[in-house]
Formats: C-alpha cells, structure tokens, sequence
C-alpha cells in the first residue's frame, strides 16, 4: 500500500516563475493530473514579471519560484519578493539540493524547497502538500538523495535542521507517517519488516525530539 493521499480540495491560484519554458510546461501537465483540483495558472519567466503579476493578483495560493534565473541569481529573487510580498507563500526551485541554501531559503520566509530531480509523482504530491496545507517532508527514492522540503510550520529553528540531516530511508518514513500510514501500511509499502519499521519510527522521533506520532505531526500542520 502507498502514502495515504490527503484529499485534494478546491481551487488554487498558482505563479509559476522558471526562464525555461519546458519546466514550465512539465509541471503545469503534472499538476493538471490531479483529481479534484483545479489550478489557475499564472507564469513568469523572470522575477520583474512575476512580482507584477503577484501585485495585481492577490489571491495566489502559492508561488513556485526558480533560483536561478537571468535576472536573479541564488536567494536574491527570493529575498526580493518576500520583502515585497511578506504574506506571499513562496517555495524555492532548485537544480541541485544544498543544505546551506535551504537553510537560508526557510530563513528568508520559504515554505518549502522543491529539487527539480524530482520525480512527476512526488513532484506532484509535495506541491499538492503545499497546496493543501498537508506536508510532505520527503521522497521516496529520490535521486542522487534529493529531496522535497515542506519547512514545518512552527516548530523550533532546529527541528527543520534535524530533518535536513535524516538519511534517505528514515525520510521515506517520515512521508508515509506525515501521511497518516499504520506502521503495518508502511511495512507493506515498503517491504520492510513490521519491527524494522518501529525502529526507524522510534529513530525518527528521537531524532527530532518528540514524544509521539501526533507530536511529530503536528509539526508540520
């Protein structure tokens, strides 16, 4: 059995900013899958135009914004908006995944950090988290260890830092259980053992020092 999907609701105005029209494209087609939910799409290819755009629309519910492009390089269109917008909810785009940089993107207001050596499923399913309010800390299988960052929402500064350190298969784990997953349903998506499952869940929690599942999750909500 996989993740336990929370049911997508609504409809959700969305700014896609990338300089690369095939990025743009792929991520409108795997958002555009998603039953029971309908997107708006407004896009940009360079911040100036984005930041217009988020002026005169005042009701985006995310925005998804590359950091690298022509005319901002790195955090600098980052800190840019945010500083303009304050109330904008803004997630990060990124070619490669480094944990300065994501460190210092949830500093500057960030809600989340997506890598683009994401797979269309998991790219699909962290933006709908976002979208939706529901997290979804990690990918399952993840290439070259990548992962899709959803920054908890008010826990203390070292919580997210605990995350950034967990290793792959400890993140899988966190997603399904972040998702709502028994830990019998995490041993049958995964194929791990019932015993070995309550190790990593008990590892999980001690890592990022909480006392329970619900502790655990209420971190990121």
């Amino acid at each position: 059995m996989g993740s336990v999907q929370p049911p997508p609701l609504g409809t959700f105005k969305v700014l896609l900013v990338d300089d690369h029209d095939l990025v743009r494209v792929g991520l409108r087609t795997v958002l555009n899958e998603v039953e029971d939910m309908q997107i708006q799409w407004l896009e940009a290819d360079n911040l100036h135009d984005a930041m217009r755009l988020y002026g005169a629309e005042p009701d985006v519910a995310l925005v998804l914004l590359d950091l690298n492009m022509a005319d901002c390089k790195g955090l600098q269109g980052l800190r840019q908006f945010i500083e303009a917008y304050p109330q904008a909810r803004v997630a990060v785009m990124s070619g490669t995944q480094d944990e300065f940089v994501i460190g210092q993107a949830k500093g500057l207001g960030a809600v989340g950090y997506l890598p683009k050596a994401y797979s269309p499923s998991l790219t699909r399913s962290s933006i709908v988290g976002l979208l939706t309010e529901y997290s979804y800390a990690a990918a399952v299988a993840a290439p070259a260890g990548a992962s899709a960052v959803r920054f908890p929402r008010a826990p203390s500064a070292s919580s997210y830092d605990r995350v950034a350190e967990l290793g792959p298969r400890h993140l899988e784990i966190l997603e399904l259980v972040l998702s709502g997953c028994s830990n019998q349903e995490i041993s049958n998506s995964t194929k791990l053992s019932l015993g070995t499952v309550k190790n990593y869940v008990s590892t999980i929690l001690l890592a990022l020092d909480v006392k329970s599942r619900s502790h655990l999750i209420s971190l990121f909500r």
